[in-house]
């Protein structure tokens, strides 16, 4: 059976990439049905009378997705869209969820860590996880500069220092993005997201111009699961700040309304710029 037949099954958090993917699948005449994820996913995106099936649960009812995704005879998942890190504890657990965290024991993981073992359970109820990428290629973001404004000399700088500290974040499985500006790391991801990040950073703005955001795929996160992402919201959230520039992991990051996207920081004029890590750390 090829992929286009096999039977999705979309576990939905926020923003707007599920929107896109249930759009995709729809216009492809593609089966699927999805688990929409409370507190997280747009209720107006999931509500009665759409047309495909769906289910709101909390992240702890994963026995009860399981059973929903098996009645419906799912072959394929993919996870998609954000998830508020603290809803993994705060909410009471049903038995199956209890016995995940039990099995994995959930205090010495990251956030990948959890997801990593979410992927084995899983597939060993005889599903395939699949990522985004796989189903919709055109979201991962471009090598280059990909707006009309090019970084400058200090630019660059700040970049090859959001590299080096992002990289280091991400090998501890902390977070995936810092803010750089003249050399100086602002800010570094943790449990309060990216949007959260940026707004904290515009209290310690030195003068001057200047200022980045780098955002790359931790070394050993797999690929099926919370790509880097960025989009207009991140445009503006970075304007409000005084950023000037945006950088993402090229073809290992997501960028939601490319153009739109694109357009909204030529318009405040930032520059995005998707690089290979170590390939921009060892140009001249």
């Amino acid at each position: 059976m090829s992929s286009a037949q096999r039977k999705l099954g979309i576990i939905a958090g926020g923003g707007k990439i599920p929107q896109m993917l249930i759009d995709h699948c729809l216009s492809q005449g593609k089966e699927f049905v999805a688990l929409a994820i409370e507190g997280n996913a747009d209720k107006n995106l999931f509500k009665e009378g759409v047309n495909f099936p769906f289910r709101w649960i909390r992240i702890g009812q994963a026995g009860t997705g399981f059973k929903y995704f098996s009645e419906h005879k799912v072959q394929d998942v993919i996870m998609i869209g954000t998830i508020r890190r603290p809803s993994f504890f705060d909410l009471v657990p049903d038995l199956r969820t209890t016995a995940f965290f039990a099995k994995i024991g959930a205090k010495a993981l990251g956030d990948d860590g959890i997801l990593r073992a979410l992927v084995k359970e899983i597939e060993a109820d005889g599903m395939q996880v699949k990522g985004i990428h796989e189903v919709m290629p055109e979201l991962l973001v471009k090598e280059g500069v990909l707006t009309k404004r090019n970084p400058s000399k200090y630019d660059i700088s700040d970049i090859k220092r959001g590299i080096e500290a992002a990289y280091e974040l991400g090998r501890l499985d902390i977070g995936q993005a810092v803010v750089v500006q003249q050399g100086l790391v602002l800010g570094v991801e943790g449990i309060e997201g990216t949007d959260e990040l940026i707004r904290r950073c515009k209290d310690y703005r030195r003068k001057g111009g200047g200022g980045v955001l780098v955002k790359l795929r931790k070394p050993k996160q797999d690929m099926r699961i919370d790509l880097p992402t960025i989009g207009p919201r991140s445009i503006e959230r970075a304007h409000e700040s005084g950023i000037e520039g945006l950088v993402i992991h090229a073809g290992n990051g997501l960028m939601v309304d490319e153009k739109e996207t694109i357009s909204l920081a030529d318009k405040y004029k930032m520059f995005i710029i998707g690089v290979n890590p170590d390939d921009y750390l060892n140009q001249d």
